[in-house]
């Protein structure tokens, strides 16, 4: 399946029946694939009047305890920050998908991996951060699809899947599970009516005191740090022996895979840390690395927004350097490869 439209099919298999969504390239195949399915099985489908519409949508359904979903690209995302924020600080759990595309501005439709900041720093104004995972694959895609929406669930905060116009666009065989996930966890705190059974519950973002919003900032931000502590994932190619280290994600990864491997047969000792996490970041595959890293290189499609985030965890152990393309432009494998010659002063 294309990417775009096995991450839609995931989602309903998630047990997503809610979708609010506002056109946009290279995601808009997500929205016209959910058009057809979600009044199929009884679920809703609406186009908003815009993305500051739709993502308040998602405010809304989340609240009443479902699981809802929107998608959109770069500028759309950035139109949803201050409802991401509104549901941020009213602890209510939904996916997010942005399919990056270069920028700033319109930027192009081509793909990009320039959102990384935004999302992992500045999602929205106040404190607060989202989960946001990195897949760099189809089956990966639909697989934390499923994660997403239960760890959103579980912490009671947005989750965002953070692709770019490659993966969106691109078609790889995938599996789904034969039947939808229909074992979705209670949510008391959701405004589904109360029958006189128990009290109101309210939704809200708002607190007059400041002594109250301190304090449930400062809640929020114990849960963060759990959720440091214990959702943290990469996955670690080649590491067991590696000198030199290269760190990417997504799309990209897949690129510098292959360049690992023909610095490999060059006799390069290197391997690649690619986080599947990009919050809370895998800082334990970064401390190990440190052990024997002689230098690490970031790989991005962007001007190099996650080498602050590795120089930050390296902690000055070990040299970071950058390689990277932007506006749209795809790295080749050969460019990469070039890259870590350089880094490890020539092929052996």
């Amino acid at each position: 399946m294309k990417g775009n439209e096995a991450l839609a099919e995931a989602a309903i298999k998630a047990g997503c029946r809610h979708f609010f969504g506002y056109p946009i390239t290279p995601q808009t195949e997500i929205s016209a694939y959910l058009s057809k399915r979600m009044p199929k099985i009884g679920g809703t489908f609406l186009q908003a009047e815009s993305e500051i519409g739709a993502i308040n949508m998602v405010l809304g359904a989340a609240s009443a305890g479902v699981r809802a979903l929107t998608s959109s690209s770069s500028p759309g995302i950035s139109l949803k920050t201050e409802g991401i924020s509104y549901i941020a600080g009213s602890d209510v759990p939904c996916v997010i998908v942005n399919v990056q595309r270069g920028g700033p501005g319109l930027g192009s439709i081509q793909p990009a991996q320039s959102d990384y900041w935004q999302a992992t720093k500045a999602l929205g104004h106040g404190d607060f951060f989202v989960l946001v995972y990195a897949p760099s694959t189809v089956q990966e895609m639909v697989d934390l699809m499923f994660k997403a929406y239960d760890k959103a669930d579980e912490y009671r905060m947005p989750a965002l899947m953070l692709m770019d116009g490659v993966l969106g666009q691109m078609m790889e065989p995938v599996v789904f599970p034969e039947e939808d996930k229909t074992d979705l966890p209670e949510k008391p705190w959701a405004t589904t009516g109360h029958e006189f059974k128990r009290e109101h519950n309210i939704v809200n973002s708002l607190y007059l005191e400041p002594d109250e919003l301190e304090a449930k900032v400062k809640e929020r931000f114990e849960r963060y740090d759990y959720i440091k502590a214990h959702e943290a994932e990469a996955e670690e190619y080649l590491m067991e022996d590696a000198e030199y280290v290269m760190v990417a994600y997504g799309a990209t990864a897949r690129i510098v895979k292959g360049a690992v491997n023909a610095a490999r047969e060059k006799g390069i000792k290197v391997g690649m840390i690619r986080p599947i996490t990009l919050w809370p970041f895998p800082v334990e595959s970064i401390n190990k690395a440190c052990a024997s890293a002689k230098e690490f290189k970031v790989v991005e499609m962007s001007m190099g927004q996650m080498v602050e985030d590795v120089e930050l965890f390296v902690k000055g152990r070990a040299p970071v350097s950058f390689y990277g393309r932007t506006g749209g432009v795809i790295p080749t494998v050969a460019e990469v490869t070039k890259a870590i010659e350089e880094m490890a002063g020539g092929a052996r």
